[in-house]
């Protein structure tokens, strides 16, 4: 795959009224735009992923997202590390200075990149998980002619107050650690990020992975070892400042919340015309299925299929699910 690059825009207005002098979008491309421009598809990426790690979830030779068939763009969340952030900002909107993102703020950047710099008129599909789903929904309803399909894995077109109940631990957990210094650390905050792996470690997977100790195909020996070997690494790599940004943008997703829509749901899902396919997990505690079985009321052309896995939310990385996944992207990709 090549390396990412960026798109830089000045002063690029933010939705909650700031602005950063330089705003960075990290992306990537992979795959030829054919002749007839009509084989773009998005995957943005997902809370502490890149899109790197978005490649290895959606993409590969003999899937139905390919490299052959497709002009793939992946996108990195603001605040992710990659496109513009907080441990990579200057003062004076560095560190915890940093101004708040929104889902609307990334998929307006976003969609710069396409038409500004890549010259794409029309969307053949976007897919993400989680926050990447959320995304895509977001690309759906704002920009109505221009996505033909969307793909929301394990994601919803609104964060539910349950799911918020979760992140506001998360923050606690993380800020109250000494170091943190309210985001001005001089060293990183090692145990609030630490408490902050483990409470994500009972909300990533489900009761059942722990019961029928699933966690054994990560190597671990218990759940203690699970949460050690797995959720520790994977967010003590991350900046602190960053993580609560985009938690801040997880946590006020809303694909309603904008000038258009005045946060009626109903309204911001029935301007989609996209064919809608939704995969959420059966076992998933931050998207369960409820909550996109509650959308298709007001879809035109929306469909639910359950994946089947004790995973939990990270479901996607397992084999299994993978491939009852696939085979839903695929039928999505082939319909007219």
């Amino acid at each position: 795959m090549s390396s990412y690059r960026y798109f830089d825009t000045e002063n690029f207005p933010l939705q909650r009224g700031a602005s950063l002098p330089l705003t960075r979008l990290a992306y990537r491309t992979v795959g030829t735009l054919n002749a007839a421009r009509d084989n773009v598809v998005l995957i943005p990426s997902w809370y502490s992923g890149n899109d790197e790690e978005s490649a290895a979830v959606f993409a590969g030779a003999g899937r139905p997202i390919n490299y052959d068939e497709h002009y793939i763009v992946f996108t990195n969340l603001l605040g992710g590390g990659r496109s513009s952030s907080p441990s990579n900002t200057p003062a004076p909107y560095d560190r915890a200075r940093f101004p708040a993102v929104t889902l609307l703020d990334n998929v307006r950047l976003q969609h710069e990149l396409l038409t500004r710099e890549l010259g794409i008129e029309k969307i053949k599909l976007v897919a993400g998980w989680s926050m990447g789903g959320a995304q895509a929904y977001q690309w759906a309803s704002l920009y109505p002619g221009m996505v033909e399909r969307i793909a929301v894995v394990a994601g919803a077109a609104r964060a539910a107050a349950y799911n918020r109940v979760f992140l506001l631990s998360m923050r606690r957990a993380l800020r109250l650690d000494p170091l943190f210094d309210g985001g001005d650390y001089a060293q990183a905050p090692v145990n609030g990020l630490k408490a902050f792996a483990s409470i994500y470690a009972g909300w990533g997977v489900s009761e059942e992975f722990f019961r029928t100790e699933a966690f054994k195909a990560f190597g671990a020996a218990d759940y203690a070892q699970f949460v050690e070997l797995f959720w520790e690494p994977l967010f003590l790599k991350h900046d602190a400042n960053d993580l609560l940004t985009q938690l801040d943008t997880w946590e006020n997703a809303d694909i309603s919340d904008n000038r258009l829509h005045q946060k009626d749901l109903a309204a911001a899902l029935s301007a989609i015309r996209a064919r809608v396919l939704t995969l959420p997990i059966e076992s998933d505690r931050f998207f369960p299925p409820v909550d996109n079985q509650a959308e298709m009321a007001h879809l035109n052309n929306g469909v639910v299929t359950v994946v089947r896995s004790n995973w939990g939310h990270i479901a996607p990385f397992a084999p299994d699910a993978q491939g009852q996944i696939d085979l839903a992207l695929a039928t999505l990709l082939a319909a007219a």
